[in-house]
């Protein structure tokens, strides 16, 4: 017995062994509870955060996995995009002389195409696409395609409507059509 108090009762006769021995069985198992408890608790949060690491991580796998699916069908799209240029790219050959100046994503072009592909793109039944850092011609089928599939990717000119605005200054000069900027 380690208590003093505990011996000092048993000399007194206060007490019985049996007492002291139930008494110190109960402290005993009070201990044991106590350390069990606080044992469990440490488990419990240790499972908790445990489960919350494994929450964000497969939420970070998610947002990762979803990241990878789009840059792969971007990848994919540009690719169609590409093979549609390709297959329908209207041929330019050396009597191509004539330079066409457009705007594109803010920049200033210029293509070399002859008159009849000049009046085309006018009356918008040709684009132009971007492929690998050039511009090509293509069908307005064509551009319309991969207009659907990438708007960046194609210039088209939709020929403009003969509407004179009233207040218009110069509403009596025509354009001419052979102008070149």
């Amino acid at each position: 017995m380690s208590n003093p108090f505990q011996e000092q009762f048993l000399k007194a006769g206060l007490v019985s062994k049996e007492q002291v021995k139930k008494a110190n069985q109960k402290k005993g198992k009070k201990n044991r509870q106590q350390q069990r408890s606080q044992q469990q608790k440490a488990a419990d949060a240790a499972r908790l955060k445990a489960q919350q690491a494994a929450k964000a991580k497969a939420e970070r796998d998610r947002e990762l996995n979803q990241r990878k699916q789009e840059q792969a069908k971007k990848k994919a799209i540009s690719i169609e995009i590409d093979q549609l240029i390709r297959d329908n790219l209207i041929k330019r050959d050396k009597d191509c002389e004539l330079p066409y100046n457009f705007e594109h994503r803010n920049k200033v072009n210029k293509i070399y195409i002859n008159a009849d592909m000049k009046q085309r793109l006018i009356d918008g039944k040709l684009g132009i696409a971007r492929i690998e850092g050039r511009y090509e011609l293509v069908p307005l089928a064509t551009a319309e395609k991969i207009q659907q599939r990438n708007d960046k990717r194609v210039i088209l000119f939709q020929p403009e409507d003969e509407e004179i605005k009233a207040d218009d200054p110069y509403a009596e000069f025509q354009i001419p059509d052979d102008l070149i900027w």
